[in-house]
């Protein structure tokens, strides 16, 4: 294993904190998410209940990095919507303006898992898939109207984040997230992730591409993965792509999984992924999202909020589920502050965050 000390600085690992601390609001749909056991999907007996949702997932990363964050949604008067209110505000997460809907369920994914069997349904070791059962959620009917209701919390934050899933749940979703990304700023931030998913665009997929790159120039910060701006915007590089719109004050792309390209205003950087064992995919974008979200507002350069979000990203690709459980705030940034070399060397795990605290 690489030593990843060498070429640490000498630095205080103490998170750098404001008072008050910052805040943040997410925006989206939250799902129940149901793990089956590995192999073909009708032999699972069995599942695992957990919790999903790009905007909910990117708010349990922001608590876990000393952000004061609240999550706005709808679920529905049943069981999933408790269990999704209740695993977020055990994680620090203020739900006061998550709505009860008593006539639409809660959004629910099944994860299939594979295990290699050669059976003609299974997958392979270690792959998954995720069955979607979302038409007609309680977080389709999101609406201004909702953003209306959470008029005082929106107010008060330092940034509102949100997801091109959310702008494909419905057009009164997409209604509602064309007036976050025109919320008078007053000091606030507006962050969009594009999260391209062409199946939530069935009937209008003709309208995704011009209502995307509307959100994408009308927010402040904008993530972008390759994949999905190629196949919204017809290219997949850092330096177009930042062409083409110019207008947010920071856009990252992550360009697949060798590295990250970030732009803050005229500055570019280039940050190369970790190296790591990867044990599940899924949340990785959105704990990349929240970590650089989080170095942004505690003040960190661009160099190091794309390496938190490697970092957090990282905790989720050597993790489990779609939550990633990060190492403490000073352990992430002792490695965001190595020096480049020490950095390149880095292959993570729990053992080397905890050693590059320690020495």
């Amino acid at each position: 294993m690489a030593d990843g000390r060498k070429g640490r600085r000498e630095i205080d690992v103490t998170w750098p904190t404001t008072s008050p601390r910052p805040r943040a609001v997410t925006i989206g749909e939250g799902l129940a998410v149901l793990v089956a056991r590995p192999g073909p999907l009708e032999d699972s007996e069995n599942f695992q209940r957990t919790a999903g949702g790009a905007e909910a997932n990117v708010a349990t990363v922001l608590t876990q990095l000393d952000v004061d964050a609240a999550w706005i949604s709808r679920v529905g008067d049943d069981g999933f919507g408790r269990y999704l209110t209740g695993h977020l505000a055990a994680r620090g997460v203020d739900v006061s303006a998550v709505v009860i809907d008593p006539a639409r369920p809660t959004a629910v994914y099944v994860k299939e898992r594979g295990s290699g069997s050669g059976k003609a349904t299974d997958l392979a070791d270690g792959a998954s898939r995720m069955l979607y059962y979302r038409t007609g959620s309680a977080a389709s009917a999101l609406s201004t109207a909702d953003l209306a209701a959470a008029a005082e919390l929106l107010e008060r934050t330092d940034l509102v984040h949100f997801t091109g899933i959310t702008t494909a749940l419905s057009e009164s979703a997409t209604r509602l997230t064309e007036t976050l990304a025109a919320l008078p700023r007053r000091g606030k931030l507006v962050s969009f992730d594009l999260n391209y998913r062409p199946a939530l665009w069935a009937g209008r997929i003709e309208q995704a591409a011009e209502v995307l790159a509307r959100h994408v120039r009308g927010c402040d910060v904008v993530f972008l993965g390759a994949d999905e701006a190629d196949a919204v915007f017809g290219t997949d590089d850092a330096d177009r792509l930042r062409a083409r719109f110019p207008e947010p004050e920071h856009l990252v792309v992550k360009n697949n999984e060798h590295s990250v390209t970030g732009f803050s205003g005229t500055e570019r950087v280039e940050v190369p992924a970790l190296e790591l064992e990867i044990t599940e995919r899924i949340g990785a974008g959105d704990a990349f999202a929240g970590g650089y979200l989080a170095a942004l507002l505690h003040g960190h350069p661009l160099e190091q909020r794309l390496r938190f979000g490697h970092l957090c990203a990282a905790a989720a690709l050597t993790g489990t589920g779609d939550v990633a459980e990060l190492p403490s705030p000073g352990a992430l940034e002792a490695l965001a502050m190595l020096d480049e070399s020490a950095w390149g060397r880095v292959r993570y795990s729990r053992d080397v965050v905890a050693e590059n605290v320690a020495s």
